[in-house]
C-alpha cells in the first residue's frame, strides 16, 4: 500500500517562498512510469494542478506557475518538495501530493493546509 504524507510550514509571509515536502512509503519514487504530482485547492475552488516530477526525475510545470515552481526529489529518502516563490495570499490553499499511475490519481496524500499571510 503507497502512502503519501505532506509536510510543511502551515504559514508563509508575502513574497516568501513556500516549501512542501511529500515523503513516500510503500513505493519508490523511481518506479518507471509513476509521476509524482502537486495539486492544490484555494478555499471555495477547484482542484488546480501545480506540476509533476516524473519516476526518471523530469519535470513539468502548470504554465500559469511555471515561473515560481520548482519540484524536487530526494531518492535516499524517498521524498519530493515543491517550492513555490513569491507567494501572495492567492497561493492559500490545502496542498495535496498525489501519485499518477496510468491515467489515474491512484495515491494522495491527507493534505496540507497553507495559508499566505503577514
Amino acid at each position: 500500500q503507497v502512502q503519501l504524507q505532506e509536510s510543511g510550514p502551515g504559514l508563509v509571509k508575502p513574497s516568501q517562498t513556500l516549501s512542501l515536502t511529500c515523503t513516500v512509503s510503500g513505493g519508490s519514487i523511481t518506479t518507471n512510469y509513476y509521476y509524482w504530482s502537486w495539486i492544490r485547492q484555494p478555499p471555495g475552488k477547484g482542484l488546480e494542478w501545480i506540476g509533476y516530477i516524473a519516476y526518471s526525475g523530469s519535470t513539468y510545470y502548470s504554465p500559469s506557475l511555471k515561473s515560481r515552481t520548482s519540484i524536487s526529489r530526494d531518492t535516499s529518502k524517498n521524498q519530493f518538495t515543491l517550492q513555490l516563490s513569491s507567494v501572495t495570499p492567492e497561493d492559500t490553499a490545502v496542498y495535496y501530493c498525489a501519485r499518477v499511475g496510468g491515467p489515474t490519481y491512484d495515491y494522495w496524500g491527507q493534505g496540507t493546509q497553507v495559508t499566505v499571510s503577514s
